[in-house]
């Protein structure tokens, strides 16, 4: 089964866009029978106008929010324990709330978001969902009460809005997204760390022995982007190589001009100040360092002949 490789890469995924935006917990464990949620979001009290890099997803995170990602189709029992979650923490709160002797208000209970890659008419109907106005198609909303919505992933518009949530879909819906996120800008804040989980998913699901076909087909649509990146990465690191080298080999040649000039502007104060010097003392003087060449300089000044200068080089060597 690889519903728990797809669980763990959509509680990542959820993680990595919504961090920057409020708390975000993930498998928060709730009281009753033990129950975990996949992403319990609070967002900070500060809002982030950012958030609307995130289209739908960022609307559902203005809110503290429970949202439930589902790679396979929602069961309508999946469904009820995915409200009962929402109830119980509701419950908390509550209680919480009663302990500090505050009121709950309203905006501190979350809002359930029930992710599922497809669902049926009749199971909408079932719940007696409806579609409001301001939402995009796709996002089926229960009785006022419940503070719960089914998010169909197949319905969503294929706009820049749902992207995030796409991701998340199956097949063909998610193959798009992916297309639409390699074709994001360069400097865009969240395609390359979304690319990273799924090339994590990807080599996650490579180890699998008993894929389905949705699986097969998603590899085999990330493989030539994935090596692609990959080649792409390792020429960005090669032409990096190539700057770092040749800005080395500037300073290099820099370094190395000014210490010819050092040296040649001594020998010639040399040759002023007590007359020509042998090879060998000026074969020391070019084994000298800049600084030294500097303090050599000063240091002649006061040289009245070659002896003097031959002490000088051999207190270096001390």
């Amino acid at each position: 089964m690889t519903r728990f490789i797809h669980d763990q890469f959509a509680k990542d995924y959820l993680e990595e866009l919504l961090k920057d935006y409020g708390e975000v917990k993930a498998s928060e464990k709730v009281s009753g029978e033990i129950k975990e949620i996949d992403v319990l979001f609070t967002p900070a009290k500060q809002q982030n106008s950012n958030l609307q890099i995130l289209g739908l997803l960022g609307k559902f995170a203005e809110n503290p929010a429970i949202i439930e990602p589902f790679r396979n189709p929602a069961a309508s029992d999946e469904i009820c324990d995915c409200i009962l979650k929402l109830l119980e923490v509701k419950a908390l709160l509550r209680r919480e709330a009663k302990a500090n002797k505050t009121k709950l208000q309203d905006s501190e209970i979350p809002k359930l978001w029930v992710l599922t890659p497809t669902i049926s008419e009749t199971r909408l109907s079932s719940f007696g969902t409806i579609q409001k106005q301001g939402w995009s198609s796709g996002v089926h909303f229960l009785p006022e009460a419940l503070r719960t919505a089914i998010v169909a992933i197949h319905q969503l518009p294929t706009t820049p809005e749902t992207l995030w949530l796409r991701l998340l879909g199956r097949g063909s819906v998610q193959s798009q997204a992916i297309i639409e996120l390699q074709a994001l800008p360069l400097n865009h804040p969240y395609q390359q760390a979304t690319l990273e989980l799924v090339y994590n998913l990807r080599e996650n699901l490579r180890v699998n022995q008993e894929l389905e076909a949705d699986d097969r087909e998603l590899i085999m649509r990330l493989e030539p982007l994935y090596q692609r990146d990959r080649e792409q990465a390792k020429e960005e690191g090669r032409q990096e190589g190539r700057r770092e080298g040749r800005r080395e080999g500037r300073q290099e040649g820099r370094q190395e001009g000014r210490q010819e000039g050092e040296q040649d502007l001594i020998l010639r104060l040399l040759n002023r100040r007590i007359g020509e010097i042998d090879a060998s003392l000026i074969e020391q003087i070019k084994g000298l360092s800049i600084a030294q060449l500097e303090n050599l300089g000063e240091a002649l000044l006061d040289f009245s002949s070659v002896n003097d200068l031959e002490i000088w080089l051999n207190q270096q060597s001390i």
